[in-house]
């Protein structure tokens, strides 16, 4: 088993009576059915449906002090407090950044159970394992109540590009893509049986009227590795964009239409001048283009 301290994690934590509530009718996860040591993937959406900023809810237990913990993106924590502040009105709730400190442990590749922090298994794909959050300095005693052995992040996000799951900032843009762009509808990020949240109806379209058109999609390649932020092309028109990669794996986020058109005519598709080719993981539900090969 191998487990990673995240340093591109931060921690916010909502509590109060009203502090369920508050944040079901905000985010795009059900939060009324979320039990202590349970964890879900949600986001705050704009109005408009964009992901404002992504995260994993878990709600801590009545003996440890109770309240929910937001494992977010830590270059967006203090926005996210900020706009959950907003939106706070007459709420009774309390919301701090925690992120100075509690920090994100990742451990993946076994099953071992730690008494460390507060743990919790990722919701979004079990191969993802688990999470703790917890003083950073208490990583190395996490990682050896777990039966893992501490590896730096980088390990940790070679594992997440093999499995193919997004990350924000690189393989999709805050404020611009929408949640079924960051497979966050094939992920359990979206709970499309739940009531009102902020974005809900243009969500709730995409999903029914089946318009999602761009989608993050694992990729291979061979070589050289493509870098992030690239355009990936076919013959003289952009299809996507190149995200993140490592050891032959990466993510891009690309017109799904457009990439069929290409393969209908034979086109490659090229980042930054090397061939990429789609992958189609196991978790994915949506249709691929005709000519991508199914996950090795």
């Amino acid at each position: 088993m191998k487990a990673a301290l995240l340093p591109d994690r931060g921690v916010v934590k909502v509590a109060g009576d009203d502090a369920r509530n508050f944040l079901h009718g905000l985010v795009s996860a059900d939060i009324l059915k979320l039990a202590p040591g349970e964890a879900r993937f949600s986001a705050l959406l704009s109005p408009q449906g964009k992901i404002f900023a992504d995260f994993i809810i878990v709600e801590a237990p009545a003996r440890d002090g109770g309240g929910f913990f937001l494992d977010a993106p830590r270059a967006l924590v203090q926005s996210l407090v900020a706009k959950l502040n907003m939106y706070k009105l007459r709420s009774r709730v309390m919301i701090e950044d925690l992120s100075e400190v509690l920090g994100v442990l990742a451990a993946w590749d076994g099953s071992g159970k730690g008494t460390f922090g507060l743990a919790y298994a990722d919701p979004r794909l079990p191969a993802l394992g688990v999470r703790v959050m917890l003083p950073p300095h208490r990583a190395p005693d996490a990682a050896t109540g777990l039966g893992a052995t501490l590896v730096d992040a980088g390990a940790y996000d070679a594992h997440r590009i093999a499995l193919g799951i997004p990350h924000g900032g690189v393989d999709f843009s805050y404020g611009d893509a929408f949640p079924h762009e960051s497979d966050m509808d094939q992920l359990g990020g979206v709970d499309f049986a739940k009531g009102c949240y902020v974005g809900q109806e243009v969500v709730s379209r995409m999903e029914h009227r089946g318009i999602a058109r761009t989608r993050a999609v694992p990729v291979r390649y061979e070589g050289v590795m493509p870098e992030a932020g690239v355009a990936v092309t076919a013959g003289e028109r952009q299809v996507g964009t190149m995200g993140s990669a490592a050891g032959g794996r990466g993510l891009a986020l690309l017109r799904l239409d457009r990439v069929a058109d290409a393969f209908t005519h034979g086109e490659p598709l090229i980042a930054g001048g090397i061939a990429i080719r789609p992958v189609k993981p196991d978790w994915a539900r949506f249709a691929f283009p005709d000519g991508s090969k199914a996950a090795e």
